[in-house]
């Protein structure tokens, strides 16, 4: 699993960290806060030449400047530059989401451009013991928490905390708490079948239980800059929870049946959701797989 994992966080070719055409474009959601991404309308990812890493935020003020990921290797640089545009300076701190190739596989070059990379403890670990995350120099977060933390730059409050075994176990959401933005990493696939890494502690009931933290915490203006897909709202995220929770109604009600997994993948239990949810990395049947092993695993 982690080998298909870590061979779609590679996709997408060389050339779109080209100095000729940056792959990302970015919208701002609030003042001084922006979400990047590919190029596509509303951050579509509808082909895997698209993707050039996961979104990302980016806090820009008089004091400091702020990432929210750093995207994959060879896609780093061309973010940078992207970034620069915007901001006018490097970047001073990354906050990595969670341990994962398209959201801290620039880390090395960041941080050799002087940015401290910030994260969860769970997070430091895994990257340490996987050479595929642990890829040099700088590539380590270099300050860690283990519940929460809150940075007070640009005359915002970003508060930092722990969300458990969501999609990875070592998740971080940011709050920008003034500006009314939060920054939820993959606990939000925007319109899109979720990556639930059953293999790096994450869990469908943690992932439903952090996006209901999320939906509790957030009112109708919050923007969330999502960690896949367009900009979110507590509507959207909604919307993407209730799909999460029916989806597994349906698979668990066909396991209750005695239905093998072949039988169940047969059914096609997720058919409803195919053309709004399908995307290429999460298909219908993949997300089906995920949630039978889910709830047929101890």
């Amino acid at each position: 699993m982690r080998k298909l994992v870590f061979s779609f966080l590679l996709l997408g070719p060389l050339a779109l960290a080209d100095e000729a055409a940056s792959p990302f474009a970015a919208v701002e959601v609030a003042p001084g806060i922006y979400l990047l991404g590919n190029t596509n309308d509303g951050f579509a990812l509808n082909v895997p030449e698209d993707f050039v890493g996961g979104g990302v935020g980016l806090l820009v003020g008089d004091e400091y400047v702020v990432l929210i990921d750093d995207v994959m290797e060879p896609t780093a640089p061309a973010l940078l530059r992207k970034v620069e545009e915007i901001a006018g300076r490097p970047v001073d701190f990354v906050i990595n989401t969670h341990a994962h190739g398209d959201h801290v596989g620039g880390n090395v070059y960041v941080a050799k451009n002087g940015a401290l990379i910030v994260a969860h403890d769970k997070l430091r670990s895994r990257m340490e013991n996987d050479p595929k995350l642990n890829t040099g120099a700088g590539a380590l977060p270099v300050i860690t928490f283990s519940e929460q933390m809150t940075f007070h730059v640009n005359d915002e409050e970003a508060f930092v905390f722990h969300v458990e075994n969501a999609h990875t176990d070592g998740d971080a959401v940011i709050h920008f708490r003034t500006a009314n933005v939060i920054a939820p990493g993959d606990i939000s696939f925007r319109g899109l079948f979720p990556f639930i890494d059953l293999d790096s502690g994450g869990s469908v009931a943690g992932y439903k239980a952090a996006m209901q933290k999320l939906i509790d915490m957030s009112d109708g203006e919050t923007k969330f800059l999502s960690g896949h897909g367009p900009v979110g709202t507590r509507a959207g995220l909604q919307q993407d929870l209730s799909m999460l929770i029916d989806a597994e109604a349906r698979v668990k009600a066909l396991i209750d049946k005695g239905m093998s997994a072949e039988e169940i993948l047969a059914t096609n239990p997720l058919a409803e959701y195919h053309d709004q949810y399908n995307w290429f990395f999460i298909t219908t049947e993949r997300m089906t797989q995920t949630l039978i092993r889910s709830l047929t695993t101890d």
